[in-house]
């Protein structure tokens, strides 16, 4: 009877991970390639986003094409040309764009094979997380409920779907952490320098790395009673070493600091509602229930409705139950080394992320990408959870059996929401281009557009929906061009406020609201 119990959870597990394979590598080029994306392209091209400007905002006529072809990348581009440009912006570690400039070299640069590469470092996080969840509990069947867990995860499944680094960065988190608890147990030189190793890769690949370091270190001191024992020391050996790899990337940092919009001030019960969509994204995304006006609603403009026309939508609450049970759990069931090492995880890196929002307000911490750390201690807390409460012996056989099918309803919302999200344009997670799709639709149906706009790179994300023969305008301020009369629609796409305003008060002519949800207008001629 044990063997077949182990045969079943044996063939869900591999269920799990073949669905998350699909939904990892399903339609790939189809949701749209957004800002972010577009500054990888740029960048891994051999170009600066400075350069990326100035050849293509100079008030002439471009095509389609022409932008696109700009991120192509040239023989004359090497290696130093995509250093020379994350040195420009050096708040972003060079270890995932050195390995995209490479990949895009040998495949091409087009949304769907640049966005590839994240999908196949993706696949790195389940033998990662088992074995951090080997280290941890050691337990096979947490290591595979967590393998479950985190293959149709619906934000890690959005990640791994993005050109950008943060799929990376999850496969360096989960390997330092269980490198950090090996070398613990081990206590060998050799352990500690594969600490150090991995905790180095995590560094150069996201900056945000620093809080995972401060919670390992943390953690290790707690240990060890907050003395300086021989494994404290192993330990500060190993965090040097580190540290040392990372200084050659660490002295080019100038800055770091919060973009404009994540800094910006919103009212608490959005920041708190944000919050809850976050963290139940780990197991449901939300979005699924929702309509065309779905990324207002996430993004608290619904006039404080939690969502009473989305059904769905409430499924958060018990997800979010869930969540703090199994922390309540792991706390009362478990040696301190496991629940404190999983409560620091997530504390230490939601903490300086939310604080700030909290009491100088900003929205740093709703901006899920920053908060894998958390979601990984999350999917640690609740696989342990599951795997306890479905093992024979713990629990009594009618609760197991309830639990059992909890869990298949928990790891089926992910599925569903994976089959979603696999088949749509785009996400909650393209922020100022989720509407490009609609806005393209709108110029397309033009016989002879042109599309005026003050941001090349929205412009470029924008072009991958756009028909290639449509012509494309990029400048600071007016002056209009002359020849707008020899076009049968003038649009206007996200300008900048002033070169709106400009626009409005100053020329001749009219500014027409099209889909303002996109920002789009369009410019009539002065009768």
């Amino acid at each position: 009877m044990k063997e077949i119990r182990h045969q079943v959870i044996i063939a869900c597990v591999a269920i799990t991970i073949i669905l998350g394979l699909f939904f990892r590598f399903a339609n790939l080029g189809k949701k749209v390639y957004w800002t972010d994306e577009i500054y990888t392209s740029v960048r891994v091209s051999g170009h600066t986003i400075q350069e990326y400007s100035q050849d293509n905002f100079n008030g002439d006529i471009i095509q389609v094409k022409a932008l696109q072809d700009y991120l192509q990348p040239r023989p004359q581009n090497g290696l130093n040309d995509t250093m020379k440009a994350l040195v420009n912006k050096s708040e972003h570690p060079p270890l995932y764009y050195l390995m995209a400039h490479f990949w895009v070299r040998w495949f091409g640069n087009t949304p769907p094979i640049t966005r590839s590469l994240s999908a196949f470092i993706s696949l790195l996080v389940f033998p990662a997380i088992y074995w951090l969840c080997w280290e941890l509990f050691e337990s096979p069947i947490t290591g595979w409920v967590a393998v479950s867990l985190i293959a149709v995860s619906p934000v890690h499944i959005l990640y791994a779907q993005e050109a950008r680094q943060y799929s990376l960065w999850t496969v360096t988190i989960l390997l330092s952490c269980a490198a950090l608890l090996r070398a613990m147990r081990m206590k060998t030189p050799v352990n500690w320098g594969i600490y150090a190793v991995t905790l180095s890769l995590a560094l150069y690949s996201h900056l945000l790395s620093f809080l995972v370091l401060i919670a390992q270190a943390i953690y290790v001191a707690a240990m060890n009673r907050w003395r300086l024992t021989q494994q404290f020391k192993a330990y500060l050996f190993a965090l040097i070493g580190a540290i040392v790899a990372f200084l050659p990337w660490f002295v080019l940092i100038r800055e770091v600091r919060a973009t404009g919009w994540t800094s910006k001030d919103i009212p608490l019960w959005i920041l708190f509602k944000r919050w809850m969509f976050n963290l139940a994204a780990v197991f449901f995304d939300p979005q699924i229930s929702y309509d065309k006006q779905l990324f207002d609603i996430r993004y608290g403009m619904d006039n404080g409705q939690f969502g009473l026309n989305y059904p769905l939508t409430y499924l958060v609450i018990p997800i979010l139950l869930l969540v703090a049970y199994a922390i309540y759990f792991l706390i009362r069931t478990t040696p301190k080394l496991v629940w404190l090492f999983v409560l620091i995880l997530i504390s230490v890196t939601a903490l300086p992320l939310a604080l700030p929002d909290l009491l100088g307000r900003g929205q740093r911490s709703t901006i899920a990408r920053y908060l894998i750390p958390i979601f990984l201690g999350i999917q640690l807390a609740v696989a342990y959870l599951l795997s306890v409460k479905m093992t024979p012996g713990f629990t009594k056989a009618g609760q197991q059996k309830l639990w059992q099918v909890g869990t298949v309803f928990l790891i089926s919302l992910g599925v569903l929401s994976g089959a979603v999200s696999s088949q749509s344009e785009t996400w909650w997670n393209k922020y100022t281009n989720y509407y490009d799709p609609q806005v393209a639709r709108i110029v397309n149906q033009s016989p002879t557009p042109l599309v005026i706009s003050s941001s090349v790179v929205r412009t470029t994300s924008l072009s991958y929906w756009l028909n290639p023969e449509i012509q494309l305008i990029v400048i600071e301020a007016p002056p209009l061009p002359d020849n707008l009369n020899q076009f049968s629609d003038v649009f206007l796409f996200q300008p900048t406020n002033d070169l709106r305003a400009e626009l409005e008060q100053q020329s001749p002519y009219q500014i027409k609201p099209v889909y303002e949800l996109g920002w789009l207008w369009q410019i009539l001629s002065p009768n």
